[in-house]
């Protein structure tokens, strides 16, 4: 018998189905995961992908040669948007000022790991360099409190798509997002022994 859940991937202890309610986005996002990521007990990617039905995810290096991403990103009908920070880079407040017109889909994508293995899928990946990027401009700090961001204002998976999708389809809704995260987090915390989390992630 798996120790593992089937549906969420964690180890059973660590289980996060309990927290997860399904939310219905207009937004579609896509998260390319890292594959040092996929057996993280305090990974935050499968947060979305369980409460959002049109969210996906894939999990390599270079999705250059990706042919399921390939074909979606040629579609039309679509416009898609890399959340990565650059010089070029359109705030997302903008974004969402910006009108949808007709029946075009809007697709964000996510890079799912630390700061340096989000940039090593952006190098590789020369598909991903020819969207448009947008960066989050509603970010105050994020609230992972058990990995430590190079960045002041550095955010889990989780917390950049709650940031997106209430930035372009307003407040409320998506909370449940950040009240899973919170969970696993506490969750997670007290599986540690006493002292570990006071000793490392406390300043």
């Amino acid at each position: 018998m798996s120790r593992y859940c089937e549906q969420c991937g964690k180890a059973k202890k660590a289980c996060i189905c309990r927290w997860i309610q399904v939310l219905d986005a207009k937004t579609e996002l896509w998260i390319l995961q890292h594959p040092s990521e996929v057996k993280r007990a305090i990974g935050t990617a499968r947060i979305l992908t369980l409460s959002l039905p049109n969210a996906r995810l894939w999990v390599g290096e270079d999705f250059s040669e990706h042919p399921e991403l390939n074909t979606l990103l040629a579609q039309r009908e679509r416009d898609t948007y890399l959340v990565y920070p650059g010089e070029m880079a359109m705030p997302i407040s903008r974004l969402a000022d910006e009108s949808q017109t007709g029946t075009r889909l809007r697709t964000l994508i996510l890079l799912d790991g630390t700061w340096k293995k989000a940039y090593k899928i952006w190098q590789l990946s020369t598909n991903l360099q020819a969207l448009p990027t947008v960066t989050l401009d509603n970010v105050e700090q994020g609230n992972y409190r058990i990995r430590k961001s190079p960045k002041a204002q550095g955010v889990s998976t989780v917390e950049a798509g709650y940031l997106a999708l209430t930035a372009l389809e307003g407040e409320g809704k998506f909370h449940p997002l950040l009240e899973a995260f919170e969970q696993m987090i506490d969750d997670q915390i007290r599986h540690m022994p006493p002292g570990v989390f006071e000793r490392n992630y406390c300043e």
